[in-house]
């Protein structure tokens, strides 16, 4: 392969852009791109902090570019601009920026914080009991013991203790390390604990304080996804949604651990017949939507791509038991290379938001994505031909981290503190400077973070 030195120098002297009459395609290129006849020249998609707009540029362009140095770039036909990036040119990444709107607003900036008593000891995780119009959290501690919180008196009782299996033999994978995870239902009855990035985990019935049932989401490539686990409401009772294998999910009672989706097999062995309903997915995180309409499942299939999943709740409880496998309401998101378990939330029963912009890990940078997830878009990749895909609905630069929403902004959360944007135009209407929270309860339309012994809080309004 040749060393992208020596390339430019043969581009160099090749023709210097494309002389075909057709209309132009794609981003411009730059003149080494658009003249290189030879495998291989490296480039970056380079943002031009106007919108999304970008150029392809070489390395040694993308220097230029950097130091404020002219780059000759141009336009191509789409024959030209498809040869030059799957036949001669290699993208290893992005640079420059996109243009981020901005428009300040007012925003809350008041914080409230409840003290943690040292004999709760180092907690792992907490879920927010959303139903409760009070700040009512449950916190699971890293001795397993798990405490019922109000954290506007402080006031704390410990509930249950949990007994997930240890996986001492768990390979970690992507620096995804096995981590205990703990889910509330929204009325606070049952919780479950599970090992994120693992396979085993158990659902406990608050009320009485027993295990239900006991978790194990298979051992194939476990590592690689939090252990899909959800709880949803159906009516007046309580459905837990879990993975049973690598591509099966199934509900179940969390009262009794009885299964309510029991069907046909959905793996074989070499030399059996592929099941009719065989479903080639690793499934990852569950979203399921504020009014338990909807389910997003964060997985991904082999080569590997991260693929979003959603389908209708009602008639996969009520109506057809394969429907998480190939129903009629199931829909793709998007497609992205080696990208998932990354930021979604729900903006209400229909929409989503995905976080990222860009097809490949290479090349995705901080940002969102909204879907309809109940209509119809235009055709997923060409390898997915066959498949439906949710219809996007806009896509903005900027949102980084986890997402949140209370129904009419996007909240990200990351490392710089919490960021509100606008879901009409996608400007940063706000920002919250070190506040950086994990958890929303919805009841009191709080998000949290935990920070060291102590729980900060704030409010949407």
């Amino acid at each position: 392969m040749p060393r992208a030195a020596g390339l430019l120098d043969h581009c160099l002297s090749m023709q210097s852009a494309c002389e075909h009459e057709r209309s132009s395609f794609g981003p411009p290129l730059c003149i080494h791109l658009r003249t290189c006849r030879e495998p291989w020249i490296k480039y970056v998609k380079w943002y031009i902090e106007r919108g999304l707009e970008t150029e392809l540029l070489c390395l040694p362009c993308s220097e230029r570019r950097k130091q404020g140095l002219p780059v000759d770039v141009a336009n191509v036909c789409e024959e030209c601009f498809e040869l030059a990036t799957t036949e001669f040119c290699d993208l290893v990444g992005t640079g420059g920026k996109p243009e981020i709107q901005t428009r300040s607003e007012s925003l809350n900036d008041t914080l409230k914080e409840t003290y943690l008593p040292a004999e709760l000891g180092t907690i792992v995780d907490i879920a927010p009991v959303n139903y409760s119009l009070q700040s009512i959290w449950l916190l699971l501690g890293e001795d397993d013991r798990v405490f019922r919180l109000d954290a506007e008196s402080g006031e704390f009782t410990q509930v249950v203790r949990s007994s997930v299996p240890a996986e001492p033999d768990h390979k970690s994978w992507a620096q995804h390390a096995l981590t205990k995870r703990l889910h509330a239902s929204n009325s606070g009855e049952f919780i479950a604990v599970v090992n994120d990035y693992g396979r085993y985990g158990q659902i406990i019935d608050l009320r009485s304080g027993k295990v239900t049932a006991s978790l194990d989401g298979g051992e194939y490539h476990p590592e690689t996804v939090p252990l899909s686990f959800a709880f949803a409401d159906v009516g007046t009772s309580v459905v837990a949604i879990h993975r049973t294998a690598w591509n099966r999910l199934d509900f179940s009672n969390p009262a009794t651990g009885k299964i309510l989706s029991s069907r046909g097999p959905t793996s074989y062995q070499s030399g059996e017949s592929r099941p009719e309903h065989y479903l080639d997915y690793f499934h990852g995180s569950l979203y399921v939507d504020p009014t338990s309409m909807h389910i997003v499942d964060d997985g991904w299939i082999w080569h590997p791509v991260g693929v979003p999943t959603v389908w209708s709740l009602k008639r996969w409880f009520s109506h057809n038991v394969w429907e998480s496998e190939d129903g009629s309401t199931k829909n793709n998101v998007c497609a992205r290379d080696y990208y998932w378990d990354h930021a979604i939330t729900w903006l209400d029963a229909n929409r989503i938001v995905i976080g990222g912009l860009g097809d490949d890990d290479i090349e995705i940078i901080d940002g969102a994505r909204i879907f309809d997830v109940t209509a119809l878009g235009d055709a997923g990749p060409q390898w997915r031909s066959d498949s439906r895909w949710a219809r996007e609905l806009k896509t903005f630069p900027g949102p980084a981290g986890k997402f949140f929403s209370d129904g009419i902004s996007l909240f990200s959360s990351c490392e710089s503190g919490l960021s509100r944007w606008s879901i009409e135009d996608g400007a940063r209407t706000g920002c919250l400077q070190g506040f950086q929270p994990s958890r929303h309860h919805r009841g009191t339309g709080e998000l949290m973070q935990l920070k060291g012994r102590v729980l900060v809080r704030w409010h949407f309004a």
